[in-house]
This record gives C-alpha cells, sequence and structure tokens, in this order.
C-alpha cells in the first residue's frame, strides 16, 4: 500500500512550529559541547598561567612552614594570633586573587558563550520548577532502559575510545622519555610528567571539540527531522496561524468585489464607454449643458474592463470601440479628471460623444451651443 501523505512528514518545519518548540525547551544542543570548550581553555590557561600559579603556590608553601608565630603556644594567649592568622589571610588573598581571578573568570564567559552559541539566550522559568512527576520509579526504569539510553551509552564509550586513542597516539612518542625519567633529577621529572599531561589533555580537548561540533550538527539535523510535519499537519498549521482557508478566501473575493466596485462605481453614470475592444475600458461622462468638458468616472483594464462593459450593458450605455482613444485616456487621463488629449484624439472623441447622444435622443451640438450662449449672456 502506498504510505499515506497525511502520516508522511515530509514537509519542513514552519517558522512557528520552530519557535513553540524552543518555548518548550525543545532546542538542538550537544551536551559535551560546553564541558569540552571548558576543558580546552582550563589547559591552555594552566599553559600560559600554570608557571605562575605554581610559582605563587611553592612561595605560599615556604611562607607557611617558615612561620613559626603560629605554633608558639605562648602567643595564643594575647592578639598575636589573631594579627598572624588575618596577615597569612591577606597575604593568600593578594597572591592567589589575580591569576585565579583570569581563570575561572574565563573559564565562566567560556561555558556561558558555549551555551548562547549553539541556543542562543533563552529564559524558562517553567523548567525550573518542580516537577514530581520526575520522581516517578516506573518512568525512571523505562528512561533508563529506553533507546536513547542506549544510544547514549554508545556513544560515551565512542567518546572514552577517541580519548584513549588521541592520548595513547600523544604519549607514544614520549616514552622513551618516560622510560629514562630515573635518570634525571626530582624537578626534571616533575617538569616533564606534568607539561606531557597538559599536552595530552590539549590534544583530548581538541578531540572533544570536534567530536562536541559534529554532535551539534547532528542534533540539529535530528531536530529538524522530528519537527518536520504531514500534511494535514502543516494545514493546521496555516489555518492557525491565518484562519480557515474557505473563510480567507471568501474575504478576499470581497475585497476584489469591493475594489472592482470602487473603481467602476461611476460607471452608472456616464454617457459612454470607449473600449480597446476586451484590454481597456474608459467611461466618459459629459453633460454640454452643465460641463465644460468631458470626464472619466472609470476605466479598468481585463478584468475591471469586462465589469465596466457589463454595467454599461445593464444601464443601456453605449460601448464603442476606439483602440488609440481608449488607450490614450486610459494612460493619460486619471478617473475623476477632466480629459485633456491631442487634437487627434479629442476630435475622435467628440464624434464619440456625439454618436452617444444620437442613440439616446439627445442634440449634442445644439446643447452645446445654448450652453455657450448662455455663458455669453451670464457674462454680458
Amino acid at each position: 500500500m502506498p504510505p499515506d501523505d497525511n502520516g508522511d512528514k515530509k514537509h519542513d518545519a514552519t517558522p512557528r512550529r520552530l519557535e513553540e518548540a524552543r518555548e518548550k525547551g525543545q532546542v538542538p544542543k550537544s551536551q559535551d559541547m560546553a564541558s569540552a570548550i571548558v576543558l580546552l581553555f582550563a589547559v591552555v590557561l594552566l599553559l600560559t598561567l600554570g608557571h605562575q600559579i605554581a610559582h605563587n603556590l611553592f612561595m605560599f608553601g615556604q611562607t607557611m612552614l617558615q612561620e613559626p608565630l603560629l605554633l608558639v603556644p605562648e602567643n595564643q594567649e594575647n592578639d598575636a594570633l589573631e594579627q598572624s592568622a588575618l596577615a597569612l589571610f591577606k597575604e593568600t588573598i593578594l597572591r592567589f586573587w589575580r591569576p585565579l581571578s583570569v581563570f575561572f573568570v574565563v573559564l565562566l564567559v567560556a561555558a556561558i558563550l558555549a551555551n548562547l552559541g549553539q541556543i542562543g539566550f533563552l529564559w524558562l522559568p517553567e523548567k525550573i520548577k518542580i516537577d514530581f512527576t520526575h520522581l516517578d520509579p516506573v518512568k525512571g526504569l523505562k528512561r533508563m532502559f529506553s533507546m536513547q539510553s542506549v544510544m547514549r551509552l554508545l556513544m560515551g564509550l565512542l567518546k572514552i575510545a577517541i580519548c584513549a586513542t588521541v592520548a595513547w597516539f600523544a604519549v607514544q612518542g614520549s616514552i622513551g622519555e618516560i622510560l629514562h625519567l630515573s635518570e634525571n633529577d626530582t624537578k626534571q621529572i616533575a617538569s616533564f610528567l606534568i607539561w606531557t599531561l597538559l599536552m595530552i589533555a590539549l590534544k583530548v580537548a581538541i578531540a572533544l571539540v570536534i567530536i562536541s561540533i559534529l554532535d551539534l550538527l547532528y542534533q540539529r539535523w535530528k531536530h529538524m527531522r522530528d519537527l518536520r510535519m504531514t500534511d494535514q499537519e502543516l494545514r493546521d498549521e496555516i489555518k492557525n496561524m491565518l484562519g480557515d482557508p474557505q473563510v480567507i478566501s471568501k474575504r478576499r473575493q470581497i475585497q476584489r468585489e469591493m475594489a472592482t466596485k470602487q473603481r467602476t462605481q461611476g460607471t452608472e453614470d456616464a454617457d459612454v464607454v470607449v473600449t480597446n475592444p476586451t484590454h481597456y475600458a474608459v467611461a466618459i461622462k459629459f453633460d454640454a449643458r452643465t460641463m465644460d468638458g468631458p470626464m472619466v468616472v472609470a476605466k479598468g483594464t481585463d478584468f475591471l474592463a469586462f465589469q465596466i462593459r457589463k454595467i454599461a450593458a445593464e444601464n443601456g450605455i453605449p460601448v464603442v470601440e476606439r483602440k488609440e482613444l481608449a488607450r490614450s485616456l486610459f494612460d493619460t487621463v486619471e478617473i475623476g479628471a477632466p480629459v485633456t488629449l491631442i487634437r487627434e484624439h479629442m476630435q475622435t472623441l467628440t464624434e464619440v460623444l456625439i454618436y452617444a447622444y444620437n442613440l439616446a435622443g439627445r442634440d449634442f451640438l445644439g446643447e452645446y451651443d445654448q450652453r455657450q450662449r448662455n455663458r455669453s449672456r451670464r457674462a454680458g
């Protein structure tokens, strides 16, 4: 049987679905990236600041061992013990605050940026609420023995194997020197071992960062795959965002009708409609007894032109085909504006108006001359 289209998740998640998942805390994130980056920065800081920190520790240890004030019983009966302890405390703070503050501040910033770089700023106060369902032992056992837990265990073992392999190759080149360490003094042995351990840790940290980047890419791919939508889910999503498609279609139809009515509402008052013959239609109104000149009351192309011709037919308004005149009127005269055309087109328009007047049983030239005489009489 062919797969059901309604159950096949073949559509990418919409922005709204991604936003809803984010609001629920469902974001693609590598659990190991922050710890890997912190480890990498810690090793780099130890390689750069470790000598200063170790030197400070050595000097502080010498000071503590050489300070006899705390060990003298007589000093416990006066203020010398308190003053000595306070002095040592201040010395400890001054000696260690700068290197250690830089060390821990850098690690804190690295951890914050590692998380922000993956998911951005995400504030979910609901996640910090107490949820007693997480204490259900049955659900806990199901999570413990689920396929996801098995995959997580296998991935953990794979990471351990990769780190062990990287560490082995990092040590392999120094095996000869390690075997001959007994020939060196204590200080040289300690220096070599610390440097070797730091270099091993650096290579392991780099390997963990690479693994975490690959894990992040996989988590993002898996996140987008899990949020893919079926045909029905996509329809429901669009319906929730925009409304019922039938309502939308009806609303658009009403909007088109209102726009069409607005562009063609002056056609009923026109005396003639000039067409091109189907692409353009311009409705002209001119009353020779009251108006100084013709005026465009409606115009349109294609569908609007069809509506203008339809209204003209319903109202008995003559429709005359004059291609060049219709195009010129449409391009140069706005709705509600008087007609201003070149002489050739004005002559054609006059002929069209005379034809329309004759069909209506009116005398165009007689009415126009009468109006001119009335204007002259009023002027005199």
